[in-house]
Formats: structure tokens, sequence, C-alpha cells
């Protein structure tokens, strides 16, 4: 097919397969995300249409291409496929420690000041906020991040946000490593009406330090970025007043956007049936967190041997395949549709490993390769998303067994980066004279 039959395509398949509700602005200078509202299941959607449907190969590694921004870049990702990486398949070299103390004197790559943060978990970013404007390192906060909870219901779907899954968890490590208590303001039994009221009153009363995070569905307020599109989609974003009693000025730390919205557009994203949820907390108490705690809640959150996601999503298929439940394979996809939500926390393992580099003062070098491999491990997910999807649609079981060889592959890359995590981190012990796991008395684990 030429590049204006793969164009052509992608509008038929919008149209009359999906049905698309913001079909009138398709152009090939549309936005993906912006203009179209393409999540990134609804663009793997295409990609397997446009295979399925059309007949155009799509080669494998063309699936998680990054730089994806218009119709026209998806087109050509099917005209022009991208050449395969020069880089060897299989797990990194392993690490040498050599330290690195003109990078970290420097203040280069992860060293840096200005090192990139990840966008990853709402209520997270949020109380980490308060630890960065003390100007002290928030990053060990993310290591509860790359396993956090997610639920599988009677139906062997996998969701990242259900009432059941609470915040305490966090919560209560949050007040432990850092120091300010985070009251939760929201109350289940009550109204949406009298936990409003509630809210209202708390933002009108709070003092300069204290932060009032509030739970809304972000779906609902289309002036903030849903790369997901998700419908609905939960989300902690966090108030202040302003001059004017009608704007509100919305901070979002997840999303690194600060900015002033309609006071009564964010009522309306919280009063959704979808979402419930808020706390508020002081930032003038925070302060850096102990090195014992540190370890303890490293030890808490670290699950070397078992990889819950890739777990969850193996049970999941073979649920689908044997037909537990009265589930099928046709229902597979609908099954692990958030597989991208909840395997994006997997980016929390840079946050992990840059903690312990910027302790130990490791090489910037060995660093990007960690890097590297943690965003492999991450396309692998996006891969494992397509075959599940083409599975599903297909009902071609042939199609069964390759599947599980991706769940073979992103446990083996997983497992490989947590014994590396692993070494790093008791290397990091060492160095702060330290046990590597508690005695019974906390306080006695200094060796």
């Amino acid at each position: 097919m030429t590049h204006d039959d793969i164009l052509r395509a992608i509008e038929t398949i919008l149209r009359d397969k999906l049905n698309h509700a913001h079909i009138d602005a398709f152009a090939p200078t549309a936005r993906l995300n912006e203009d179209l509202y393409l999540d990134s299941v609804l663009i793997l959607e295409i990609m397997l249409a446009l295979e399925l449907d059309h007949g155009v190969v799509l080669p494998e590694e063309a699936i998680s291409r990054q730089d994806l921004d218009t119709v026209d870049d998806l087109a050509r990702l099917f005209a022009e496929p991208a050449a395969a990486s020069d880089r060897p398949a299989g797990p990194a070299r392993d690490l040498s420690f050599a330290r690195a103390e003109r990078e970290a004197a420097d203040r280069v790559g992860v060293h840096g000041e200005d090192y990139i943060d990840i966008k990853v978990h709402c209520f997270v970013s949020g109380v980490c906020h308060a630890v960065k404007q003390k100007s002290l390192d928030h990053r060990p906060f993310f290591f509860g991040v790359w396993d956090a909870g997610f639920s599988v219901d009677d139906r062997w779907r996998l969701a990242y946000h259900t009432p059941e899954i609470s915040h305490d968890f966090f919560r209560d490590w949050f007040e432990r490593l850092y120091g300010p208590k985070v009251r939760q303001w929201y109350r289940p039994d009550a109204s949406k009406e009298d936990n409003l009221s509630t809210m209202l009153e708390l933002l009108r009363g709070k003092k300069p330090s204290e932060f009032l995070m509030v739970m809304l569905d972000l779906f609902h307020l289309p002036e903030r970025e849903n790369k997901f599109n998700q419908n609905p989609f939960p989300h902690y974003l966090m108030l202040e007043e302003t001059e004017d009693p009608d704007v509100w000025m919305v901070l979002d730390p997840d999303f690194r956007w600060e900015g002033r919205i309609e006071k009564a557009k964010v009522v309306n994203a919280i009063m959704q049936p979808t979402v419930g949820g808020g706390f508020i907390f002081d930032a003038a108490e925070v302060h850096a967190p102990s090195p014992i705690a540190l370890r303890d809640y490293f030890l808490a959150c670290f699950h070397q041997d078992e990889n819950l996601l890739t777990s969850a999503a193996r049970d999941t298929v073979r649920a689908h395949v044997e037909g537990r439940s009265g589930v099928t394979l046709a229902d597979l996809p609908a099954a692990l549709r958030e597989l991208p939500v909840i395997s994006i926390r997997k980016y929390a393992l840079e946050h992990g490993f840059a903690f312990f580099w910027r302790s130990l003062q490791l090489s910037n070098a060995e660093f990007d390769v960690i890097c590297d491999d943690i965003e492999a491990l991450i396309q692998e997910f996006k891969a494992l998303h397509y075959a599940v999807m083409k599975l599903g649609q297909t009902g071609d079981e042939a199609l069964t067994q390759p599947v599980f060889d991706k769940l073979d592959a992103l446990d083996a890359l997983e497992r490989d980066l947590k014994r590396r995590l692993a070494q790093t981190y008791r290397v990091w012990c060492d160095s702060r004279g330290l046990l590597h796991a508690p005695c019974h008395d906390i306080e006695e684990a200094v060796a």
C-alpha cells in the first residue's frame, strides 16, 4: 500500500470500525492525542486493524515507536518501517561499581540538578512535590511504585484504580520517612455534597504551607493532559484559591503542570460518581529521612523474586485461554486494556537506581545502560499488549504460545533489573554501615 492508501485506511478504521467520535478532526496533520483523542490502546487497535483487515505488515520493533505525534507519523510507520536497533538483544552487562566523583562534582547526567522526573503515580507525585520544595531527594519514595497495587476482578480484568485500592501504604510510609501527617479529609461514607463542603472549608482556611489534594475525573477536565484518554480517569490534583472566586489555581505534580481553571469545571470533575478521595498535609513539617527508615522502606516494597504485574497478566491470559469464570479469548483485550497505565509504573525503577547512583556517586554511563533496559522493559509490555489484542481479536490459539513467550521474556528482563537493583542496594547499605536487613529491633540494626 502507498502512503496515501494507508492514510485512507486509517480514516476508514476510525470511522467504520471504531466509530470514532472525533473523526471530523481527521487529517494527515491531526495530532493523535490532542486532536483525535487517541490513547495508546486505540493506536494499537488501528495498527492491528491495518494488519488484519488491510494486510499491512508492521515489524514488531516498530510497535514501540515513541515519536508518533500525527496521523502522518503513524502512516509513515507502515510505509517506512523503522530499522532494527543496532544494540544486541539480551540483558545489559553486569554493573561495575566504578566511582565517578568528577561526574558527581560536575552535576551531569543522573547527578544533575535537572534530572528528568517521571509521571507514574499521582498520589506519590503529589506528596513528593513538598519534598522537592525542601530541596530533599524525593526519589527513594518511588521504591513503592514499580510494584504498586492494582486489582484483578472476578472476570479476570486488570484495573489500576478501584474503590478497594487505598493509598494507606504510601501515606504511612510518607509520614515515617518525611514527617508530615497526611490527613484524609474525604469521607467515603458521606455524600458527594458533604465532601465538597468539607473541601471548600479546608481550601478557605488552609495555611500557605499546606497542600490540599483532591481526586477528580480527569476525563471531565479537558483543559488537562490526558495521554491515556481514560474514561474515567481518576487522578489527584492540588488546589489553591486565587484572587478570583470563580477561578482556582490547579497544581498537577504528576504531569508537571500548573495553571488557572474555572472553579465550576474543577468541581464538575470532582463530583463525578466515578471518583472520590482527598488529603491535606503541611509541607512545613517535611524533613530528610534517616538511612534506617529508607532501608526499611526499600525492603517493605521490594519483591525481588516476584514480578506482580507480569504474574497477573499471565494468570489473566491463561484464564481466558482456559475459559475460566465464563470468559473467552474475545474478552481478553478488554481485560488487559489498562495494562499500559499500570506498566508505565516500571519507570519508577529509574528513580530507585537514581537515588542509589547519586548517593554512591556511580558512573553516569552505567546509569544510562540501566535506563535503556528499563525502557526496553516498558516497550516489551507494549509488544505484549499488541500480541494480546491480536490473540483476542483473531481467536487464533496458535498465537497463544507467543504471548506466553513474551511474558517469560518480560519476567526475565524485570528479574535482571531487580537483581542489579538489589546489588546496588547492598552496596549502599555497606556505605552507610547498615545491615542489609533489620534486626528484631531496627534501632539496633546498624552494623
